[in-house]
């Protein structure tokens, strides 16, 4: 599980590096990385010269001079390794190869946790980031989708919902029976094969397991079993199976469906049957409305048979998957393109004021009195040096060309992933819908009666 935060820095960019840098908290630096800028306090003076170039080009002079991002852990669920690298991908995939920053990841608590500083302004359009409620959630979305990637546990947003005070404040403190149990359900949902292998791990993860009419786990050291239905709807055994179920590829997915039922002479005969059963009319209307729509994307797309809709929604989930994978591709490519770009200019418009250094009889005074542009200038040096090796630097046009190009095919893979993405909520909603009409009579005669006994 990682918990996010965000927050503006102010005042000067030198204390807050300063703070993420200190060698006691980052193991002597050795988790310390940084992208488009140097990995030490030298960034605060190249994060200045972007946000005065950003001036220059008619942007105004932001108020916040960076952002300092948090991303913390749960106790023992990482090795310091494993998230800087999950914090190098969330600066990575959220920055998209545009802002400078410089992350740490700190080791001298109970816990690791990356601080990540990244410019107010980035260096490729010089845009100010923008910082609001939405922005926000996207950033802990993507911070959740990264730690599923790496086989970490996601805790719901709404999974506090229900607790009394002192569950509440023991699980603040990491001390609650049934938030450590939340914690490692989810945690192994992701990986677990089945149901089985689910029951393997919790095992391993040192649970006592309890079956019967319900599933109930014990840690160790803990008195009592604790049922798994008791912290939430999506710990119960048929939720925990439906989980990981739900993670197997559709391909391999068992359709209760016959293959060649024919869909819209079924589907009509199913509306008929409702129509003209005794349903409250609200809820009749309702149904035969959903029906009508989904009656005439069938016909329209030629989707005649079950399988031909199983392969339509394959084809969608298939499209949708390709152009994340495209999309990753093109802006990894950015961010080795962009970089590359900044420190170009930088060298060739600074190398004027090097070489007058070079040839200063009173290279001190020169010195204090150009100080920003000869750092900006060693550091675009150094990090071409790393880059490039002893390679011929290419030239700036061909890789402004080059990042016109990259940008084009990712706003047209952000266009064609939105559209996707759409329709696969539609197409998923429309099968949903297929295999409700198509249930058998004495199914839909048994939720009815549930229905009507819960009223």
């Amino acid at each position: 599980m990682a918990i996010t935060k965000i927050k503006p820095i102010r005042g000067t960019v030198n204390k807050a590096l300063a703070y993420i840098l200190d060698p006691q908290k980052t193991d002597d630096a050795f988790y310390v990385s940084s992208f488009g800028c140097a990995a030490s306090d030298a960034a605060a003076k190249e994060f200045e010269w972007t946000r005065n170039l950003a001036v220059q080009q008619g942007t105004q002079m932001p108020k916040v001079l960076a952002r300092h991002l948090i991303q913390s852990f749960d106790i023992g669920e990482v090795t310091p390794e494993e998230a800087h690298e999950v914090g190098k991908q969330l600066a990575d995939e959220w920055l998209k190869g545009k802002y400078e920053y410089v992350i740490a990841t700190h080791i001298d608590k109970g816990h690791c946790h990356n601080h990540i500083i990244f410019n107010a302004v980035n260096y490729v359009d010089f845009h100010a980031y923008r910082s609001n409620r939405r922005t926000y959630r996207e950033l802990r979305q993507l911070s959740d989708e990264i730690c599923k990637e790496h086989g970490l546990s996601v805790i719901p947003p709404s999974q506090n919902k229900g607790m009394d005070y002192k569950e509440y404040t023991e699980a603040k403190r990491g001390t609650s029976w049934k938030q450590k149990l939340k914690q490692t359900i989810d945690r192994l949902v992701i990986t677990a094969k089945d149901y089985d292998d689910f029951l393997r791990l919790m095992q391993e993860a040192g649970y006592e397991i309890k079956t019967g009419k319900y599933i109930s786990f014990r840690a160790k050291g803990q008195e009592r079993f604790t049922r798994s239905k008791t912290i939430g709807e999506n710990y119960t055994e048929e939720r925990i199976k439906e989980r990981i179920a739900g993670r197997t590829p559709r391909r391999s997915q068992i359709q209760a469906t016959p293959k060649g039922i024919s869909l819209i002479g079924d589907i009509q005969e199913r509306i008929r049957l409702i129509d003209s059963k005794g349903y409250e009319y609200k809820a009749k209307l309702t149904i035969l409305k959903e029906a009508a729509r989904t009656l005439n994307y069938l016909t329209e797309n030629n989707l005649l048979q079950y399988a031909d809709l199983e392969k339509k929604v394959e084809d969608v989930h298939s499209s949708y998957d390709r152009t994340g994978k495209e999309l990753k591709g093109v802006e990894a490519r950015l961010r080795e393109v962009q970089p590359l770009i900044k420190n170009i200019s930088n060298y060739q418009r600074l190398k004027p004021v090097y070489d007058a250094f070079q040839r200063a009889k009173d290279k001190p005074s020169f010195k204090a009195k150009h100080e920003a542009e000869l750092v900006i200038f060693e550091a675009a040096r150094s990090t071409l040096l790393a880059i490039q090796g002893g390679e011929k630097q290419p030239s700036l046009k061909t890789l402004q060309a080059e990042q016109q190009r990259l940008l084009e095919e990712q706003q047209r893979l952000y266009n064609e992933r939105a559209k996707l993405k759409k329709e696969a909520r539609m197409i998923d909603t429309l099968k949903a819908n297929v295999d409700d009409f198509l249930k058998p009579v004495s199914e839909r005669k048994q939720e009815q009666k549930r229905n009507n006994q819960t009223e």
